[in-house]
């Protein structure tokens, strides 16, 4: 860490870069395209390697979600920038500058790699290097400009106490020329620092003036930006007021496309026959990225109908705020407590009679049960079924939960575990893979999570 620290004594050397703000707004419905990210830091041939790295990028995330890591001034989760990741375009500026941001429903921070001096380490990945990330340039913006130590919206990302790190500043002054302190971010595969600014979001249909979006200038192992779209005062859903957000995730074929769907905000879509399950609250504030999650009421899980027993402690949320489950467009492959996670596995191997078990494919990957299907034509396995509270069930198409790699005729399930050291934060983390080819809604008005299942294509 002490290397980035020292790194941002030169940020404030780039304030010359932001002039005054402008812009217009209005409150039409805004469609975004979702596009599958395009880049793996470990590209391989063999689709098993390739299985495994997306096993341990979900573990990562995973650890970082249950157990944010500190930092001087902000912590939030982050997914690895790897294959398996969603991305959205999205414009800032005046003129507007476009950027490719991951959507992020586990974190709130919006931030881009920007200015001409950012630099990013260990940042290598298919068809690009550090020398070619698209970054944001506030010197090209009339509407950028830096935010005040003194500005409410600074306590945002750091304490409410912030202002009494202000220097020079007096109380309630609005002449303060100091500059909100700089955020440092620490993930579990990097991490990314930078400085506050205020900007114009620019949409096809509107502007949106005053937009807080951080300006990283430093990373490690982030070449993309991100788009949180979690429950936090500066994610993306808070700073534009959404009363919901859908979106609707193409399938995973362990593979890059070209293909993309649509990320629509505040739409009036009728959808129809789409079932819906309340958000839970975290009682615990004390951890400030516990709060930024989207909690629903996981009852139970069944495996081919038959019921899973599952101690109550995983699928409740505790007293102590750890426990139950959230949903993570982050997250690719959905973690489980290994407990849980053994039983349910267990389920599947107790059934499953017909195929025999890929055991070294399970070293391999990581990844269990996996089964070898080579000699079968039509390939079935036992139904898994996620069933919330207020009746709402997720039924599971055998690609959600199973991976098909190749011609190598083994199948493996597609959730993931850790060892029992890792405790504390969600039980369970429902990932991206196990969401594909489903319409997923935030309905954050009446504070709800609604699916349905549809092709996404």
């Amino acid at each position: 860490m002490a290397s980035y620290l020292s790194g941002f004594l030169c940020l404030f050397s780039l304030l010359s870069l932001f002039p005054s703000i402008s812009s217009l707004a209005d409150n039409k419905s805004t469609t975004v395209t979702l596009s599958l990210l395009q880049f793996n830091k470990n590209p391989s041939s063999d689709p098993w390697k390739n299985l495994s790295f997306i096993a341990s990028a979900s573990l990562i995330r995973a650890r970082n979600l249950k157990n944010p890591q500190s930092s001087l001034v902000s912590k939030t989760p982050l997914f690895p920038q790897s294959y398996g990741g969603y991305s959205i375009p999205l414009s800032f500026g005046t003129p507007p500058q476009t950027v490719s941001f991951v959507m992020d429903t586990g974190s709130d921070l919006v931030w881009f790699p920007c200015t001409h001096r950012y630099v990013c380490s260990n940042c290598f990945f298919r068809n690009q290097n550090p020398s070619n990330i698209s970054t944001f340039i506030p010197k090209l913006s009339s509407s950028s400009k830096t935010i005040s130590c003194e500005n409410p919206k600074c306590g945002w990302i750091h304490s409410s106490k912030v202002q009494k790190r202000c220097s020079g500043c007096e109380p309630n002054s609005r002449n303060c020329s100091q500059i909100c302190p700089p955020y440092i971010i620490i993930y579990g595969s990097g991490s990314t620092g930078g400085f506050l600014l205020s900007e114009t979001l620019d949409f096809p249909e509107k502007k949106v003036p005053d937009f807080v979006v951080g300006c990283s200038v430093l990373s490690a192992s982030q070449p993309c930006g991100i788009a949180g779209f979690g429950r936090g005062p500066t994610s993306l859903p808070s700073q534009l007021h959404l009363k919901k957000f859908s979106y609707c995730l193409l399938s995973h074929n362990l593979d890059d496309t070209n293909e993309s769907s649509l990320l629509v905000l505040d739409g009036d879509d009728k959808i129809t026959s789409i079932s819906y399950t309340p958000f839970v609250k975290n009682p615990i504030t004390g951890n400030p990225a516990f709060s930024v999650y989207y909690y629903v009421g996981l009852r139970k899980i069944t495996v081919g109908g038959k019921k899973v027993k599952i101690p109550y402690k995983y699928l409740s949320l505790g007293s102590d705020g750890n426990g139950g489950t959230i949903i993570d467009s982050g997250s690719t492959f959905t973690f489980m407590e290994k407990e849980m996670f053994d039983l349910v596995a267990r389920e599947f191997e107790t059934q499953v009679k017909s195929y025999k078990r890929a055991l070294y494919i399970e070293v391999l990957t990581g990844l269990r049960p996996c089964f070898d299907v080579s000699a079968e034509k039509n390939v079935s396995l036992p139904e898994l079924v996620f069933h919330f509270k207020g009746g709402a069930k997720m039924a599971l198409p055998l690609a959600n939960y199973y991976s098909f790699l190749g011609n190598t005729g083994v199948v493996c399930m597609t959730v993931v575990t850790d060892g029992p050291e890792i405790s504390g934060g969600p039980s369970i983390i429902l990932g991206n893979y196990q969401q594909q080819n489903f319409y997923v809604e935030y309905d954050l008005e009446n504070q709800r999570l609604g699916f349905r299942q549809q092709s996404c294509g």
